[in-house]
Parts: C-alpha cells; sequence; structure tokens
C-alpha cells in the first residue's frame, strides 16, 4: 500500500529539483526572474545552500525555523546551509550543517542591517547569499552591530543591554532560540532592541515579554476568540507580577513597577468595559506597556540601562512589534505625524497603498479606528498610545467609558 509523503519529504524532494522552493502562497514575494538570479549567485557559495520558504505558524505544520531546517536536512540527507523563514515573521534565518560559513551571521545581518529595512524579499535573499559566496558574514555582521552600538551610546552614554553575551565574535549578542527571533519584523534599532531584551530575558529565565505568537493569533481572531485571549493575557500578567519581586530601592525602579501595575489595572478595566475588537485591542496595547516597564524595573533594579520599549504598530496593534518607523500623513489632511508600524504596514505606505488598518464602527459604518471621533475613543485619541504618552491614565480615569 502506498503511503503519502510526508511534507518534510515533499520539499526534500522539491529541493533535489531546484535549490530554492518557495511555497506557491509566498510566490509572488520571490517571482521566477529573481529565482533564476539567486540560484545562479548560490552556485558560487562554498557549500550547497538550500533556500526553504514556506510559512511558518504556531499549531501548523512547520511551527519554528528550527523544525523547518532540521526535518529537510534530515530528509534531503544532505549536508549545506539551510535558509528558512525566522519562525513567523519574514525575516531570514540561516542553519548549516557539515561546515562553518558563518551563514548564521550572514543572516543577521541582513536583518539588522538599517540599509536594509523594507528591502523586497529578493534584495534580502541576495545580500545573505553575497555574504556567504564572499565569506564576510560575520565582518559584516560585526559592523553593524558596531553601528548598532554606536548610535545607541550616542543617545544613551552606554552600550546596549545584552552586549556582547556570549557572542565570540565582538559583535551583539545573537538572540537565543527560535522564539527569541519572533519580532513581527525588522525595523533599524528597534528590532534590535525587542530581541536582545527577549534573548536577555529568555537567559535570565525571568518571561517578562508577551510572547510574540499573541499577536499572529489575535489578527486572525473573531471577536469572540480574541476577548478569550485577551482575559487569558491579563490573568497571565497578574500572575507575573505576583511572581516578579522587583528591588524598589531604586527610585526609578519603583517608578517603573507602579506603571506596570498601572497598566495592569487599566487592562483589566478595558477588558471589563470592552465592546468591540478595538478595546480588546486596546487591552493587549495595555499589557504589552505594562510588560515593558516591568521588564525595564528589572533592569534598572540590577545596575542596567532602561530597555527602550517597542510599541505595537500602530495602523493595527494585532499586527504585533512596530519594528519601522514612519512619517505618514493620515488622507486629507496636511499634518504629518510620526508613527512606528509593522513592516507590511510601513511598506504599504510608502507604496502608497492602504495598510491593513483596525477598523471601528461608528455611526453605521466602518472607519479607520484614528479616524473615529477622539472624544468618543481613546484609541483615536492616542494612536494606542503612539500619539500620546499617557494612555495609561487617560484609560484609568475612564476616557474610554462606554460609547
Amino acid at each position: 500500500m502506498l503511503t503519502e509523503p510526508s511534507p518534510g519529504e515533499r520539499l526534500a524532494a522539491a529541493l533535489r529539483r531546484s535549490p530554492v522552493h518557495v511555497d506557491p502562497s509566498l510566490a509572488s514575494a520571490l517571482p521566477a526572474a529573481a529565482r533564476r538570479t539567486l540560484i545562479a549567485k548560490l552556485r558560487k557559495a562554498p557549500a550547497p545552500v538550500f533556500v526553504v520558504l514556506v510559512p511558518i505558524v504556531k499549531g501548523g505544520t512547520w511551527t519554528d525555523a528550527e523544525q523547518l531546517a532540521t526535518v529537510v536536512h534530515d530528509r534531503l540527507g544532505r549536508d549545506g546551509i539551510f535558509i528558512t523563514f525566522d519562525d513567523d515573521s519574514q525575516d531570514l534565518r540561516a542553519r548549516e550543517w557539515g561546515g562553518d560559513h558563518r551563514a548564521d551571521r550572514a543572516a543577521w545581518a541582513v536583518t539588522l542591517d538599517r540599509a536594509m529595512d523594507d528591502a523586497p524579499l529578493a534584495a534580502r535573499l541576495s545580500r545573505v547569499a553575497d555574504l556567504i559566496v564572499s565569506g564576510t558574514g560575520q565582518q559584516e555582521y560585526d559592523r553593524v552591530s558596531a553601528e548598532i552600538d554606536k548610535r545607541y551610546k550616542a543617545r544613551h552614554g552606554t552600550s546596549p543591554p545584552g552586549r556582547g553575551d556570549g557572542d565570540g565574535g565582538g559583535g551583539l549578542a545573537v538572540p537565543l532560540g527560535a522564539g527569541a527571533a519572533v519580532a513581527v519584523a525588522a525595523g533599524a534599532g528597534f528590532l534590535l532592541w525587542r530581541r536582545r531584551r527577549m534573548a536577555s530575558v529568555r537567559r535570565e529565565g525571568e518571561g517578562l515579554l508577551m510572547p510574540r505568537t499573541v499577536f499572529a493569533t489575535a489578527n486572525r481572531a473573531t471577536e469572540d476568540q480574541l476577548r478569550a485571549q485577551a482575559s487569558r493575557e491579563v490573568i497571565a500578567f497578574g500572575e507575573l507580577l505576583d511572581d516578579s519581586a522587583v528591588p524598589t530601592s531604586e527610585e526609578r525602579a519603583r517608578t517603573l513597577v507602579a506603571r506596570a501595575l498601572d497598566a495592569y489595572q487599566a487592562a483589566g478595566k478595558t477588558l471589563d468595559a470592552a465592546q468591540g475588537v478595538p478595546d480588546l485591542a486596546g487591552v493587549l496595547v495595555l499589557l504589552d506597556q505594562g510588560r515593558d516597564a516591568l521588564a525595564s524595573a528589572q533592569a534598572v533594579a540590577k545596575g542596567r540601562p532602561e530597555i527602550p520599549p517597542v510599541p505595537l504598530c500602530f495602523f493595527n496593534p494585532l499586527h504585533g512589534d512596530a519594528a519601522a518607523e514612519l512619517d505618514w500623513r493620515p488622507l486629507g489632511s496636511r499634518r504629518r505625524l510620526s508613527v512606528r508600524t509593522c513592516r507590511p504596514c510601513a511598506r504599504a505606505a510608502r507604496d502608497k497603498r492602504a495598510p491593513e488598518v483596525l477598523t471601528d464602527r461608528r455611526d453605521g459604518r466602518e472607519v479607520p479606528y484614528y479616524e473615529a471621533d477622539p472624544s468618543r475613543s481613546v484609541w483615536a485619541e492616542t494612536g494606542y498610545g503612539q500619539l500620546r504618552d499617557d494612555l495609561i491614565e487617560r484609560v484609568l480615569r475612564g476616557d474610554n467609558t462606554p460609547r
């Protein structure tokens, strides 16, 4: 009796035909001409290189980059460099068997390089291939790391948190574990801080940050599912606050702990009164702010610099981390705003396309949440905390009362 090949066996069979495999759902991101150019470049690499671009989604066939690369390598039966997406983002990750050509550093260098912000997938893959072929992945990684450190020192007068931990190559520490890099895509220093913070927190076992898979799930959820998820996250943050004993001899640490507690209270208040998806998204925003404050409180209590917070996407917080900075002018307005968004929304706005905006129902029709009457929506008034820095205080004083 014939049995169907497993997903890993199907991918291995595809790679025997071509070293670049792209899932049909992603075909437009890497057109045929770009694939041919990439394949020609990869033939010059010092080791076999296989590019496997398939969706990585928690609960799906492929749940993380490590699993995908390991299974495909095993089924293919060939050593080499395997390039995949980095978990449920479209950042790139490289894993190598049978050699060490610093392909992992090449992929990280491209992800963290400000010059590659918003570059199309074909350009990022081509750059990774160039670094592997030239053998300069480590050098480029060190260069990008040094630039990031320089920018941070210019602003804060000290090296970034996590600098040099376990690096061995003179650059910033590579995040540990696949989950450390699920930052909804990359944008200059913001991606770096989120990843460094994830790595540092996980190394210490503190688990302070909301799992990035929360947003991958939330963005696809129905209102009832989102409500249940928001409720779970409120409970989880409350338990985290109970379990986190932060020394408060330092005044700034006390202030940050108080902010985390206020954010928790505001999230619970918002959840209790939530009338729709915009309010439920607000719960996740408040929890994210609270976790940011708690992470910084723990850092300060240990004599380290505060950890720069990373807001959620301005256009739709359910997209996750705001990895890109955007100078944006709302339709029909002369006023330009500096907002942070996820990478797909930033790319859409720069291409003069409409981002996937979270909508609110007003007067019987759906409108972008930020076009709602600000006197009736704390989310429109504050841009979910990006246009005003007092979102928590506004919620606690009742600005998001039923409309």
